[in-house]
């Protein structure tokens, strides 16, 4: 059984490198991961608000979610699940959790900038790409940008 717990300093070396890993998963080389690295790196300022969820069966960790909030928009800025374990529930579990908390704390929609492969989870779980925005590590380089309706009837997709 898959289960939450919120993210703790000693795990974030660990948690960053789960992301790393799961960035790879889509074939990018070295030089491309390199220059993710600082973006794809969870640092002790990631623990406040007890916005960062570790996904977990057992002892095993299975995935990572960050959410940010300003006002009515939630900003769903990760979401890595480990190789190894993709296609196991692990990111349908963090990404319910993400649309709870956001709905929670007054949010009335969720911004995803989502890497190209990772778009269409987005898309199965609700969320519609409405146009681009810059990627934080490559220059020139764009990503899909996606929303989800919090507020309403359209929004029950992770449920």
């Amino acid at each position: 059984m898959i289960r939450l717990r919120p993210a703790v300093e000693e795990e974030l070396p660990a948690l960053s490198a789960l992301c790393l890993r799961s960035k790879a998963v889509w074939g990018y080389d070295d030089a491309f991961m390199a220059a993710c690295r600082e973006e794809l790196t969870l640092t002790p300022t990631d623990l406040h608000g007890n916005h960062l969820q570790v996904a977990e069966e057992d002892t095993e960790i299975l995935g990572v979610v960050k959410l940010d909030i300003e006002g009515e928009i939630a900003e769903l800025s990760k979401l890595f699940v480990e190789p190894a374990r993709i296609g196991s529930g692990a990111g349908r579990v963090l990404f319910t959790w993400a649309v709870e908390q956001a709905r929670s704390l007054g949010a009335k929609s969720m911004r995803i900038e989502a890497d190209p492969d990772a778009a269409a989870f987005y898309r199965h779980m609700g969320a519609e790409v409405v146009g681009t925005a810059p990627s934080g590590s490559i220059p020139g380089r764009v990503l899909p940008l996606l929303t989800l309706d919090l507020s309403g009837a359209g929004s029950d997709a992770a449920h």
